[in-house]
């Protein structure tokens, strides 16, 4: 039986580039590998063809020689290249199996165990003040540095570490597992290619010691409550080499005494007297920058809220100021004397007399209730 084209074994066309004989034979190998189909004579028939077709259309030299001649140019029996080493059976399997699926597992010829350092979060609780003008503040946080004993070479002075034998310094070790050929780190040595016999007794054998670093952070005027600022490089040491994480330092503000904080603006209570509320007035109200005088207008309700603008907090982006917000509360006196008493208590009768325009919510309050019990 004339055997098939390695074209259309693999679904490709002839002009196909490496990328795209790689990619259908990867889809091919993992459709028909006769782990997944154990008693398919027809899986195990197409599995060889796609793996002879890649074999030899992923070489230059073949693909060239068979786009010339056909199978006549890659048959050892006829002179040609043939395809290295494909008797109908797996040998040679594993190299070109992972080559193309060692991504999937782990394997990946010459992969260097390089890793990138993990990052840290540092949690770091200011003052109000503190988050609307900045501040510089100082903190300490975990690091690990070169072990000054050994010199970062994790061996006891006078001594040194030595190649693992198991994987001959390269780090990593090739399993066989049926027609796979995987790559996985060396148990012995752990990846790193390296023995160590007498490790050093400050650091254990791993060349670095934990220590506490000093770390200058900037605070920017108009900071908020969770957000996070970036050290790049103070986070973790990477592995053999790898780069450092990256620091991230949190932002909680503390509860302020007199101000609540919503966005850019600020809010707070602000208790103004009987007397004030009714006849109106002039009160001074705390501010960031400092004291500010607000006017009262007469018959000022409970509740009324009173606008400062640009006396909030500067944004951290647009550098707009908000406002402060001032509630009022109208307070009722206490530890009255017996004078007080008696001019409310006139006070009351005289308001009483004329209710509907002295009171214009109780009246329409108790209209309400009327209403409600039909009387």
């Amino acid at each position: 039986m004339p055997k098939k084209d390695y074209y259309d074994i693999l679904g490709v066309n002839r002009d196909a580039n490496d990328d795209e004989i790689k990619k259908a034979y990867r889809k091919l190998a993992m459709k028909y590998h006769p782990d997944r189909n154990p008693d398919s004579k027809d899986a195990e028939e197409k599995f060889k063809e796609a793996k002879e077709a890649y074999e030899v259309l992923s070489d230059a030299k073949r693909r060239d020689s068979y786009d010339r001649f056909g199978h006549a140019g890659i048959d050892p029996s006829m002179g040609g290249a043939g395809p290295g080493g494909f008797n109908g059976g797996f040998e040679g399997f594993g190299d070109a199996f992972s080559d193309i699926f060692g991504d999937l597992f782990g394997g990946g010829r010459g992969r260097s165990n390089v890793y990138r350092g993990a990052d840290l979060r540092y949690n770091l609780e200011i003052s109000l003040e503190e988050a609307a003008r900045g501040a510089g503040k100082t903190i300490r946080i975990p690091t690990v540095e070169e072990c000054e004993t050994c010199h970062g070479s994790g061996a006891k002075p006078g001594t040194h570490a030595t190649t693992c034998p198991s994987c001959g310094g390269s780090g990593q070790m090739r399993i066989q597992q049926g027609f796979f050929s995987l790559q996985q780190p060396c148990p012995k040595c752990h990846g790193s290619g390296r023995i160590i016999p007498d490790p050093c007794r400050d650091c254990g054998g791993a060349g670095r010691v934990k220590r506490q670093k000093t770390l200058e952070v900037k605070i920017p005027a108009g900071i908020d409550e969770g957000m996070r600022l970036r050290h790049t490089g103070h986070g973790e040491p990477g592995v053999n080499g790898g780069p450092p994480g990256d620091l991230y330092v949190e932002i909680h503000i503390r509860p302020h005494s007199v101000f609540q904080r919503e966005h850019d603006d600020l809010h707070c209570e602000m208790p103004v007297s009987f007397a004030t509320a009714a006849i109106g007035g002039e009160i001074e109200i705390p501010t960031l920058d400092g004291i500010a005088r607000l006017k009262i207008p007469s018959e000022t309700q409970s509740g009324k809220v009173f606008r400062l603008r640009g006396k909030g907090i500067k944004n951290v982006r647009s550098h707009m100021q908000g406002d402060l917000m001032c509630h009022v509360v109208v307070e009722t006196p206490i530890n009255l004397n017996d004078r007080q008493r008696e001019l409310l208590r006139e006070f009351d009768e005289i308001t009483r007399s004329n209710g509907d325009r002295h009171n214009p919510k109780a009246k329409s309050f108790m209209d309400k209730v009327k209403t409600f019990f039909g009387t």
